[in-house]
């Protein structure tokens, strides 16, 4: 199929960028990777009058590291990310995520900003910048805005971003050498979309009590889902298997993922408690390794 007839713009700088969205609002579709737009396009499941294609803007595809924060322009290439050895070394979650993303050819076409605008709940991406505590560069004529990875995605496939806003870069916090990290997830065949996932973080103290936990799950609602109750019980114990075992159940308490032709939600349900075993254990024998 061939998209509707639009028309195509291509900016060279981030200020043209935004004066063009600023003109043409709801009417423009920014064009980044295009690994989700561009099928949604062929398929007239979205109809932009207008593109506006940012991968000219040089300034948006660069990766910088300051004051100990990572960031990510939003042109980034998936396929950079995980050949970046720095990344590997100091932020290895945002690398063993990014692994999973696809196929070779999506990442070495999709970008980071277009994942996380794109707002799927069973992106790979969103879901381990949850567990980062990530922070997203928005910018307009309004002037610019910094959001919370819990501000920025809203539901599925529905960001908190304005019609006249571009998403600019990523921002990731310093890590804590000690921390131990992992992510997993299942799909029916490599490159499928999530069935469920989880990604962790973990420090433990000398005394191998728990000293900082972010847990996020993938494919567990309409957007990433932080699974607070489970880190709250984990905080400050033991971090052995009796206790990942009650955490993990905690996790999955209230949640209820949509069934479809891959699984019910109950499915689902248990799917998530047991990719968050997995995730919890993975990541706990790699702290204790750090802290020993």
């Amino acid at each position: 199929m061939k998209p509707a007839p639009f028309e195509y713009d291509d900016p060279r700088s981030v200020d043209e960028t935004i004066g063009l969205l600023a003109s043409y609002g709801d009417e423009c579709k920014v064009l980044a990777g295009g690994q989700s737009l561009v099928p949604l396009m062929n398929f007239r499941l979205a109809r932009p009058g207008r593109l506006v294609d940012i991968n000219g803007v040089e300034s948006l595809g660069q990766i910088k590291v300051e004051n100990g924060r990572l960031l990510l322009g939003a042109m980034v290439r998936h396929a950079q990310v995980e050949r970046s050895n720095d990344i590997a070394a100091r932020w290895p979650l945002l690398h063993d995520a990014i692994v999973w993303v696809g196929h070779a050819q999506i990442r070495n076409r999709g970008t980071v900003g277009g994942s996380v605008v794109h707002a799927d709940p069973a992106a790979e991406l969103p879901c381990a910048l949850a567990a980062l505590d990530a922070k997203f560069h928005v910018l307009s004529k309004r002037g610019p805005r910094v959001l919370r990875w819990d501000q920025i995605f809203v539901s599925e496939f529905t960001t908190s971003l304005a019609p006249d806003e571009l998403l600019t870069a990523i921002e990731v916090p310093p890590r804590d050498p000690s921390t131990g990290v992992a992510f997993v997830e299942y799909a029916r065949r490599h490159g499928d979309f999530a069935l469920g996932g989880a990604a962790v973080s973990i420090a433990l103290a000398r005394n191998g009590a728990c000293s900082d936990i972010a847990i996020s799950l993938l494919s567990a609602g309409p957007r990433p889902v932080r699974a607070e109750e489970a880190e709250r019980r984990l905080k400050g114990s033991q971090v052995d298997e009796a206790a990942i075992k009650q955490a993990s159940a905690a996790a999955v308490q209230g949640l209820h993922p949509t069934s479809d032709l891959h699984g019910s939600s109950e499915y689902r349900v248990k799917l998530l408690q047991v990719m968050t075993e997995r995730a919890l254990t993975k990541a706990a024998e790699r702290a204790s390794r750090r802290a020993a």
